[in-house]
């Protein structure tokens, strides 16, 4: 018993860390790219209209960068929000988000989802970013399969890796802290499965 709270202290110790320093992430990634983004494109607004008057074709010539700028931010913004929570889990479902995400990959992958319209957010969510995080540590050009499942009783998913793949404790605290099961197999063949259970409320 004891051992066990104090693997549970420990888990909980581990989540409270990762969401830190995810958030840490995210606030570097604004300052970092959409803010510098946007200070440029408030710079060359600013040139542009001094210019548009007194010099009409080099306030033109702005409006090129100026478009990219905005592309940029645009994009940028949209990485960050799905890192945060994907507005296609619950526009098109677990399995549209997925394919979303792993097209932004560089690796050979094959999706197939099978989860009922009733399948709750907070386990759509945590599956979805259960597999990305799996993803981005998938060496690059190493073929994966992800499989969904509704069963009975229970969301299970499989992620199936041509390469070793550490899952890491973040992964298995996600899945753990919803009452779930993880495990993660290495084959002699340099493949990884990782596979997980979360139990549906009925």
């Amino acid at each position: 018993m004891r051992l066990e709270v104090a693997e549970l202290r420990a888990s909980r110790m581990r989540l409270a860390l990762a969401a830190d320093a995810e958030r840490r992430s995210i606030e570097r990634a604004l300052h970092e790219s959409v803010q510098q983004l946007l200070v440029t494109l408030a710079a060359n607004l600013e040139l542009a209209a001094v210019s548009v008057d007194v010099d009409p074709a080099a306030a033109k010539t702005l409006l090129p960068e100026m478009r990219r700028d905005v592309q940029q931010a645009l994009d940028e913004t949209r990485k960050l929000a799905d890192r945060i929570y994907p507005p296609l889990l619950d526009a098109g479902g677990l399995g549209v988000a997925l394919r979303s995400a792993a097209a932004s990959v560089d690796v050979p992958i094959r999706i197939d989802v099978a989860v009922g319209a009733e399948c709750l957010p907070e386990i759509a969510g945590m599956v979805y970013f259960c597999c990305l995080d799996l993803l981005e540590r998938v060496d690059g050009g190493s073929p994966v399969a992800i499989t969904v499942r509704d069963e009975e009783e229970a969301l299970t998913f499989e992620i199936l890796a041509g390469c070793d793949v550490d899952a890491g404790s973040p992964v298995r605290d996600r899945v753990e802290a919803l009452g779930g099961r993880l495990t993660v197999r290495q084959g002699p063949d340099h493949q990884t499965r990782v596979s997980g259970s979360l139990p549906l409320p009925r």
